[in-house]
C-alpha cells in the first residue's frame, strides 16, 4: 500500500496490511523487519572529500587565470614576489570557501538529532521503552503528552489527542487527531487527522498507533532526501565574476598575441616583445580582485552580525542585496508563534485586549477604561471559566513566560492573568471536583467546582460558539441573568462570524449552578440549559515591527510573499494586516498548485501573495517558479518543513531563536533576533556591498585597460615601450591593493534603499560603467602618453633620457590611478558630495601607495632595480598636471550624467 493513502483505510485495515495486532510484534519479528527495512534512522549524506572541494575551488575560471599568471610571473618574468602574492590570494580564497561550505553539510545530521531517543511500544502484549531507531513497521506505539512521535503512524486509538505539527506543516495551532477518521478523497498532509508524523510533538491527550513507515520513507525522511538532492546554484555574484573571468581570459590572450604580433611587425626585438606581452597579460588581470572581494564580503559579514544577521557564506552577503522577492513562513517569522486573545465579547459589547504572547503584562479595555475582575463581574466569570477549564500551565517569568501544554489554553491562562485573576489562587480555591473531557464530537469541555457562587457547585464549560449558544437558555448581561432569546443568540452568532472573518479563533463560555455535585456526570445532562457568558477571539499575532519592514521592502522594490501551512482565512488576515496582500484574490490554497504545469505555476506566482496549506514540496514549487520568472528569491523560515525551500532559494534565511537546527544549517543567513525587519537591514548592507564591488571592479579595470592602451599606443607609434615588465608588475601591486580595498568599504549612498531592485541579469559592467571605463581608461592612457612624449622630447629616446621619460610615465600612471580612486567612490555624485575626507581608509591607502612610489623613485638600490631616476620639481609639475586630468574628466562626466537624469525625470 502506498503510504500516501494510509489515511484512506481504517486502523483495522492498516493492522491487517502490516501483519500486526493490538498485542504488538514479537522481538523476533521486529528483528526480522529491521533487517529488511533497516533502522528507523535517516541516511547520512556522503560528504565531499577535501580533494573534491579543492578541485571545485581551483577549477574556477578566475582562479585558473590567476594560477597561469603566477606561473608566467615566476618562470618567464622571474617575478617571485608577484607570483607568491597571487598564490597566497588563491589559497586564502579557497580556504575560506571550503570552511564555509563545511557548515552546510550539517543539515542532514541535524535532521537525525530530531528523532526521539526513546519510544514506548507494545511488544508481545507488554509495554516497554525502546530506542526509536529500533522501531519497525507494524510496531504498536503509545503516545502521551510531551512525546516526540518516533515514526509515521496510523492512529488506532485517540483520546483528546492534539499534535503540534508546526515544524512539519507550518500550522501554528496543534492539530486534533482522531483514530476513527477515514477519508475517501486525496487530502493534504496537514489535514490527515488519523495519521501522526515523525518528529512532531504530542501537545495534549494520548493515543495508540501502528508504525506505517520508518527512516527515509517517513515525511521527515522525504524532506531529508529532498535536501540531499537539491543542488546549490551559483549566486548572482559568482555567475557575474565567472563571466567576467572568461571575458578577461579571452582578452588577455588576444592582447598578448596582438602586442606580440604588432611589435614583431614593427621591428621590435622578439624577447622584448615577448616579455612585454607577458607583463601586459599579468597587468590586464586584476589579481587583487578575488582577495578584495573576499575581504569586503568578510567585513560585510561582520557588520551584519552586529545587526543580528549571521551570514554563513561569504557570497550570500552580496546576494542579499539583489533580492527581488522574500518568501516568508508565517508562524514564528511574521507572527510571534504565541496564541493571544485579542478580543472579548461580553455584555453585548466587544472589549479589546492588549499585550501579546504569554507575557501577562497587558490590559483589557471596555471603551477607554481598564477592566478587571474587581469591577467587572462578566470578565471575572469568563476569565475564571477560561482558567479553570484548562489543563495547560503558565510559567510566569516576565517577558520570558512560557506555556506547558496547548497554546490555545495558554492564551486563555494569560487572559486570566491580565484580568487580575491569580491562577494559583483560583485553582487552589476552586479545585476541580470532576470533569467531562473535551470531545471532538461535542466540541466542549466542562469542569465542576464548589463555592465559586457561594453554596453552589458550578459546571464551567468552554467550547465551540455555535454548540455553546445552542445549549444555553440564559445569558449574563451586566451582572443580570436574562432569557437567551433568538434575537440575542443571533447577535452573538453574528459577533462570532465577525471574529472568524478577522481570522480569530473563537471560543465561547457558559456555566450552570447546582445545589450539589450531580450524581451522574454526563454531557447530555450537564451541558444544557447553561448561562451564556461570552466569547473570546484569539490569533497568533503579527510581530509589530514587521509592518515597517514590509513597507521598506516595497520601497526598495522587493516583493514580500507569505507561504504558510495555516488556513486561507488566517493566512490572508495576517497578510492583509501586514500589508502583504490587499484582497482575497491574492491568496490561494496550495493544493490548487498540485496539478498545475510549470508554465501555469510561473503565471500564478505573478499575482498571488499568500499561499496557504502548503506542503514542503509546494514551497519548493513556489520558489522555483519565482526563480524561473527571473527573480532573486530569499526564503525565510524556522521549521523542518521550510528547509528544502530554504536550500532551493537564492538566499536561505532561518530564525536563530525558534528555528530548528535543520533550518539553521541549511540556510545562508541566520537572524539571531528572529526579526523579519532584520532582513531589511541585511538587504541594505548587501546592496552597499554590491555597489562597492562594482566601484572597485570599475576602478581596477579602468587602470588596467589604461596600462594596456599605453603600451599598445607606444608600439603603434614606434616609440620605445614606456613601461618595462617589472614596472608594470609593481604598478599592479601598488594601485590594485590599498585603494581598491578602501573603495570596498564605502559606507554606501544615502538613497540606496530607494533604488528599485536591479535586474538579476544585469552584468557588473553595465552601460554606465562601460562609459566610465571608456572615458577613464582613454584619459589615463592619453595623460600618461602625453607625459611620456614630453619626457622623450626633452631628455631623448635613449640611455638616461629614456629612463627619465619612463620614470615620468611610471609616476604619472600611478598618480592617475590614485587620484582616480577618489572619483570612483560614486558613479554619479561628485567628490564634493561624497566628501573628500569622508573615507579615511582611502586616504590611508592612497597615502601608503604614494609613499611606496616615492621609495622606488628615491631609494638608490630600488631606483636601480626598477630602472628609474629621480624626478625634479619641473618634472613633478608636468606629472601632477597631467595626472589630474582623469579625475577632472570623471567629475565632469558625473555632472553631465546627473543633469541627464534630472531631465529624464
Amino acid at each position: 500500500m502506498d503510504k500516501n493513502f494510509w489515511y484512506k483505510h481504517t486502523s483495522e485495515d492498516a493492522l491487517d496490511k502490516l501483519n500486526s495486532n493490538l498485542y504488538g510484534l514479537s522481538d523476533e519479528e521486529v528483528q526480522k523487519r529491521l533487517s529488511e527495512c533497516g533502522d528507523n534512522a535517516l541516511k547520512k549524506e556522503e560528504k565531499k572529500s577535501i580533494f573534491e572541494k579543492l578541485k571545485e575551488q581551483f577549477l574556477d575560471p578566475m582562479i585558473i587565470i590567476l594560477l597561469a599568471a603566477a606561473a608566467v610571473s615566476y618562470f618567464v618574468a622571474g617575478e617571485k614576489l608577484d607570483s607568491l602574492i597571487i598564490l597566497v590570494i588563491v589559497i586564502l580564497n579557497a580556504a575560506l570557501s571550503i570552511y564555509q561550505e563545511g557548515k552546510a553539510e550539517d543539515a542532514i545530521s541535524s535532521l537525525q538529532k530530531m528523532s526521539s531517543p526513546k519510544a514506548k511500544v507494545i511488544r508481545s502484549g507488554k509495554s516497554q521503552a525502546v530506542n526509536s531507531e529500533k522501531i519497525a513497521p507494524g510496531d504498536i506505539v503509545i503516545l502521551e503528552t510531551g512525546d516526540i512521535v518516533p515514526a509515521d503512524l496510523r492512529l488506532i486509538e485517540s483520546s483528546n489527542l492534539k499534535i503540534d505539527e508546526s515544524s512539519l506543516t507550518g500550522e501554528s495551532v496543534p492539530v486534533e487527531k482522531h483514530a476513527e477518521e477515514v477519508y475517501e478523497k486525496d487530502i493534504e498532509l496537514g489535514d490527515r487527522k488519523n495519521l501522526a508524523y515523525s518528529s512532531t510533538i504530542v501537545s495534549y491527550g494520548r493515543g495508540k498507533a501502528v508504525v506505517i513507515e520508518t527512516g527515509q520513507k517517513t515525511e521527515i525522511g522525504k524532506i531529508a532526501t529532498s535536501l540531499s538532492t537539491v543542488d546549490r546554484e551559483l549566486t548572482p555574484l559568482q555567475k557575474k565574476l565567472a563571466n567576467l573571468s572568461k571575458v578577461l581570459g579571452i582578452l588577455v590572450i588576444i592582447i598578448c598575441l596582438v602586442v606580440l604580433g604588432v611589435g614583431i611587425l614593427y621591428g621590435y626585438e622578439l624577447l622584448e616583445m615577448f616579455m612585454t606581452s607577458i607583463s601586459l597579460a599579468v597587468a590586464a588581470i586584476p589579481e587583487g580582485l578575488p582577495a578584495i572581494v573576499t575581504i569586503v564580503l568578510s567585513i560585510g559579514m561582520k557588520k551584519m552580525a552586529e545587526k543580528n544577521a549571521i551570514v554563513k557564506k561569504l557570497l550570500a552577503v552580496e546576494t542579499l542585496g539583489t533580492t527581488t522577492v522574500i518568501c516568508s513562513d508565517k508562524t514564528g517569522t511574521l507572527t510571534q508563534n504565541e496564541m493571544t486573545v485579542k478580543k472579548v465579547f461580553v455584555d453585548g459589547e466587544v472589549l479589546e485586549v492588549y499585550g501579546t504572547g504569554y507575557d501577562p503584562e497587558g490590559q483589557i479595555l471596555r471603551g477607554d477604561k481598564k477592566v478587571n475582575i474587581e469591577n467587572d463581574l462578566s470578565i471575572k466569570i469568563l476569565t475564571s471559566i477560561a482558567g479553570l477549564t484548562n489543563d495547560a500551565e503558565l510559567e510566569i517569568k516576565g517577558r520570558d513566560s512560557k506555556i506547558i501544554g496547548d497554546p490555545t489554553e495558554g492564551a486563555l491562562l494569560t487572559l486570566a492573568e491580565k484580568s487580575g485573576n491569580d491562577l494559583e489562587k483560583l485553582n487552589t480555591k476552586y479545585r476541580r471536583l470532576d470533569e467531562i473531557p473535551f470531545d471532538s464530537d461535542r466540541k466542549m469541555m466542562t469542569t465542576f467546582h464548589k463555592d465559586f457562587f457561594e453554596g453552589k457547585v458550578s459546571s464551567f464549560t468552554k467550547g465551540a460558539p455555535d454548540i455553546i449558544i445552542k445549549n444555553s437558555s440564559k445569558i449574563l448581561i451586566d451582572g443580570e441573568i436574562k432569557h437567551f432569546t433568538e434575537g440575542l443568540k443571533n447577535k452573538v452568532l453574528e459577533k462570532n462570524n465577525e471574529f472568524a472573518r478577522d481570522a480569530l479563533r473563537v471560543l465561547a463560555y457558559a456555566y450552570r449552578n447546582y445545589d450539589s455535585l450531580p450524581e451522574k456526570i454526563l454531557s447530555e445532562e450537564n451541558e444544557r440549559d447553561m448561562i451564556f457568558v461570552g466569547l473570546t477571539g484569539m490569533i497568533d499575532p503579527a510581530r509589530p515591527e514587521v509592518k515597517d519592514a514590509i513597507r521598506e521592502c516595497r520601497k526598495a522594490g522587493i516583493e514580500p510573499v507569505m507561504i504558510t501551512g495555516d488556513y486561507l482565512e488566517t493566512g490572508f488576515a495576517i497578510a492583509k494586516d501586514l500589508g502583504i496582500a490587499t484582497n482575497r484574490d491574492q491568496a490561494i490554497v496550495a493544493s490548487e498548485l498540485n496539478n498545475m504545469s510549470e508554465d501555469e505555476l510561473r503565471e500564478i506566482v505573478k499575482t498571488k501573495k499568500v499561499f496557504t496549506r502548503v506542503s514542503p514540496e509546494n514551497k519548493v514549487q513556489i520558489v522555483k517558479a519565482l526563480k524561473d520568472n527571473g527573480h532573486i528569491v530569499a526564503m525565510t523560515g524556522d521549521g523542518v518543513n521550510d528547509a528544502p525551500a530554504i536550500k532551493r532559494a537564492d538566499i536561505g534565511i532561518s530564525m536563530g531563536i525558534t528555528g530548528t537546527d535543520v533550518a539553521k544549517n541549511t540556510s545562508d543567513v541566520i537572524l539571531t533576533d528572529d526579526n523579519f525587519a532584520t532582513i531589511v537591514n541585511a538587504v541594505k548592507e548587501g546592496r552597499i556591498i554590491y555597489s562597492n564591488i562594482k566601484k572597485f571592479v570599475t576602478y581596477l579595470l579602468s587602470c588596467n585597460i589604461g596600462e594596456v592602451l599605453i603600451v599598445f599606443l607606444s608600439i603603434i607609434f614606434k616609440l620605445p615601450v614606456p613601461l618595462i615588465p617589472i614596472q608594470l608588475l609593481w604598478l599592479n601591486l601598488v594601485t590594485d591593493s590599498f585603494p581598491a580595498l578602501a573603495l570596498g568599504v564605502e559606507k554606501g549612498e544615502d538613497d540606496i534603499m530607494e533604488e528599485p531592485s536591479r535586474d538579476p541579469d544585469e552584468p557588473i559592467i553595465d552601460r554606465e560603467i562601460s562609459i566610465t571605463l571608456f572615458v577613464q581608461s582613454i584619459s589615463i592612457s592619453l595623460a600618461v602618453m602625453g607625459v611620456y612624449v614630453i619626457g622623450l622630447r626633452f631628455f631623448g629616446m635613449g640611455g638616461r633620457g629614456l629612463e627619465m621619460a619612463r620614470s615620468m610615465a611610471f609616476t604619472s600612471l600611478i598618480l592617475c590611478e590614485l587620484l582616480r580612486s577618489f572619483s570612483a567612490r560614486s558613479i554619479d555624485k561628485t567628490i564634493f558630495k561624497t566628501g573628500i575626507f569622508s573615507n579615511k581608509l582611502l586616504l590611508l591607502g592612497v597615502g601608503a601607495s604614494f609613499i611606496l612610489t616615492l621609495l622606488v623613485l628615491y631609494v638608490p638600490f630600488l631606483e636601480e632595480a626598477f630602472h628609474l631616476v629621480d624626478l625634479d620639481l619641473r618634472e613633478w609639475i608636468v606629472v601632477i598636471c597631467a595626472s589630474s586630468m582623469p579625475l577632472i574628466l570623471g567629475e565632469v562626466q558625473k555632472i553631465i550624467r546627473f543633469s541627464r537624469k534630472n531631465k529624464s525625470k
